[in-house]
């Protein structure tokens, strides 16, 4: 008589059951990526509580099955980041079989980098993601491509390059007699693989906008400390006879950094000029610089980021500036009045986080979501 063996899902299996929950950070974002996915919402309550405190609470079990949690960052940070934690943690003590954090916009992802005495927050962060228990990260556009090794798990950066290069195609009339700039330097391979694509040129701004307000004086350029001679009358003062410091070579004295005025590498005279970054937070500096090559001879000026965090006063700053459009992606939620606002063009990239999902699940190839996408 032939044996038959049970064989029980495993995860990646596509029998295996999915659920997808999401925090109050962006729930139009989740339930259009879970409209695409074609699956119905998890059921679960995350609310704060009289006392400002986090409480989540399952309403389904989930033992043994795949969770995502759609959470992404919006004005209230810290309340996001610490509610997503919460969600993870309550999951994986219910025997979550897997745990798939889906941050659209990593909070945090500025701060990579050491400088001057601050830490490197976003680091803090991935492990706070890690310990709570979290299998897989899926997100998009990392600030830097270094933020992977962060993590103790494997991470999906997928690319919003494909929608935004797909926008100017459709929405920009003669976007060939258009420039890519960039707004720094250290941007410049990003902005040119865009114009590479669109065959077109590109230009970079160099220097400052403003003269940088006055730094902190931490000791670190502080000259080096003069020799120290003997004291003659160093018997029975209780200084030991052999005690002093000499430099016989000098050190040099550090060189202060100062950056040249705000200047242009490249032409955009009577061109559409598109100035491309990772992100939007503070408004003022991009209308700033659309000012710039306006004088410079740009005909309009086009500001576009995969994220839109548009901090502060963006509405007036947008309305009264030298922008002609800003666009950005909806990986981070806006408040209806930059929603209504006739400068601001948001592009939908929910339907790639929805196939990323539906390729995990089923333990299909990533590498079709990274072909030809642009460098960073």
């Amino acid at each position: 008589m032939a044996l038959h063996v049970a064989r029980y899902p495993t995860m990646g299996d596509p029998r295996t059951p999915m659920v997808i929950f999401t925090g109050q950070s962006h729930p139009s974002f989740a339930n259009d990526v879970c409209s695409h996915v074609g699956v119905k919402m998890g059921d679960i309550i995350v609310r704060n509580i009289s006392s400002t405190e986090t409480e989540v609470k399952l309403q389904e079990s989930i033992r043994g099955k795949e969770v995502y949690i759609i959470q992404s960052g919006s004005k209230r940070v810290n309340n996001d980041i610490f509610e997503m934690l919460t969600m993870i943690y309550a999951c994986r003590t219910s025997s979550a079989g897997k745990i798939v954090a889906v941050l659209p916009y990593l909070p945090y992802s500025k701060q990579c980098r050491m400088r001057r005495r601050a830490c490197i927050t976003s680091k803090l962060l991935a492990k706070l993601i890690c310990n709570a228990g979290v299998n897989h990260i899926i997100t998009m556009d990392l600030h830097q491509r270094e933020i992977h090794g962060f993590f103790d798990c494997s991470v999906d950066n997928l690319r919003s390059s494909p929608f935004l290069l797909q926008y100017i195609l459709d929405n920009i009339p003669n976007y060939r007699d258009s420039v890519m700039v960039a707004r720094h330097p250290s941007s410049t391979r990003q902005v040119s693989s865009y114009a590479e694509r669109l065959r077109v040129n590109f230009a970079v701004i160099h220097g400052e906008l403003k003269e940088e307000e006055e730094e902190e004086v931490d000791g670190r350029t502080s000259p080096p400390p003069t020799p120290m001679v003997t004291p003659s009358n160093s018997a029975g003062s209780g200084i030991s006879s052999n005690f002093f410091c000499s430099f016989p070579t000098p050190i040099p004295p550090y060189q202060q950094k100062v950056k040249p005025s705000l200047s242009l590498v490249g032409s955009v005279q009577n061109k559409i000029a598109i100035i491309l970054d990772d992100n939007i937070d503070d408004v003022e500096p991009w209308c700033l610089l659309a000012g710039f090559l306006k004088e410079q001879g740009a005909r309009s000026v086009y500001a576009m980021a995969t994220h839109g965090i548009l901090s502060g006063n963006a509405l007036d700053h947008i309305s009264k500036s030298p922008l002609d459009q800003v666009v950005i992606t909806n990986t981070v939620p806006l408040p209806a009045e930059l929603e209504n606002c006739s400068k601001v063009n948001v592009v939908d990239v929910s339907k790639l986080f929805a196939e990323a999902i539906r390729r995990i699940h089923n333990g299909e190839s990533m590498s079709a979501l990274f072909k030809n996408v642009t460098e960073y």
